[in-house]
């Protein structure tokens, strides 16, 4: 299986990355909304993701923690807004308990092109300060791009 490297670009309050997956499009979206699946390649590379509330239908959470390669953790909390199978998915993400305050909603979509799915995913931020924070302090950008290149390598194994 084959697919594209992701691409990024941000302005202003929102990021976006694209990536074309080799892959029908109902299988990227089940690898993105089924718990079973997302546990498996959430987040940039090295990271691990536990699991606490898993609800992926609209007003529903997801709770977790992801582990870092560095040994931290980090709390997280996705309210889902949205979900269109298999076209579109919007969701709010929030830090956890731990006080980290970041908060920008993303809405992905799923366009099937042929046998492979264009990926588009777009986080808008509440202002530019807090993306350029995000970026400068998480490293969202290359976080973003190594986040869908997980998504490839586990689709692979899906098929």
């Amino acid at each position: 299986m084959t697919a594209s490297s992701a691409a990024a670009q941000w302005v202003d309050r929102e990021i976006v990355f694209t990536r074309v997956f080799d892959a029908p499009r109902e299988l990227v979206f089940e690898a993105w909304t089924q718990q079973r699946h997302v546990e498996q390649w959430w987040g940039p590379n090295g990271f691990t993701t536990t699991t606490d509330t898993y609800e992926p239908r609209p007003g529903g959470e997801w709770v977790f923690v992801m582990h870092g390669p560095d040994g931290r953790d980090y709390p997280n909390r996705i309210v889902f807004d949205e979900i269109a199978p298999p076209e579109r998915l919007v969701y709010t993400h929030g830090g956890g308990p731990d006080g980290v305050d970041v908060q920008f909603q993303t809405t992905v979509t799923f366009e099937a092109q042929g046998g492979k799915t264009r990926l588009t995913m777009r986080a808008v931020f509440r202002t530019a300060e807090e993306l350029d924070r995000v970026v400068r302090e998480y490293g969202a950008i290359e976080g973003g791009k190594q986040h869908l290149e997980r998504l490839g390598e586990y689709l692979a194994t899906m098929r």
